[in-house]
């Protein structure tokens, strides 16, 4: 198996970690009021980074599209890890990998400025985070499995 082969998984794995997160952020948000709003973070991340910059931020109505793009590029790029020691236990690293952004989402933005409502509002908020990121890990660990098979 080649570096190539394995870097090629761990992204595949990534990106399919991060599209799963995605939608079950984006689809629990519209029918359960104590949900999680990744949306909101990622757009509070976006326009401190564009005034970081000196710049204008645009109006919140155009940040959507933006935030969802990074935040699948990013959370892909991070759940990519499970190939981490040539791929050994990636349902492992995956584990690890969610738990640890989970917890990460949940206790690390009011210390960087971007509020704590999107994803520690109620205790059912800070649980479905982790739980999200967490399943989010594990099929990344599960898919990097998968394709070491074929």
């Amino acid at each position: 198996m080649t570096t190539t082969t394995n870097a090629v998984r761990a992204l595949g794995s990534g990106l399919t970690g991060a599209i799963v997160l995605t939608v079950l952020h984006e689809t629990v948000r519209q029918f359960v009021p104590q949900a999680p709003r990744a949306d909101k973070l990622g757009e509070r991340v976006l326009i401190k980074g564009i005034r970081a910059a000196g710049h204008s931020a645009p109006a919140e109505d155009d940040l959507y599209v933006p935030a969802m793009i990074g935040d699948i590029a990013s959370n892909a790029l991070y759940y990519s890890l499970v190939g981490l020691n040539d791929g050994k236990s990636p349902l492992l690293i995956g584990t690890a990998l969610g738990t640890a952004a989970g917890l990460g989402a949940v206790m690390l933005p009011g210390p960087m400025g971007l509020g704590e409502k999107p994803t520690r509002r109620s205790t059912a908020t800070s649980a479905m985070t982790v739980a999200w990121y967490l399943v989010s890990g594990i099929v990344a660990g599960t898919t990097y499995k998968l394709m070491k098979m074929f």
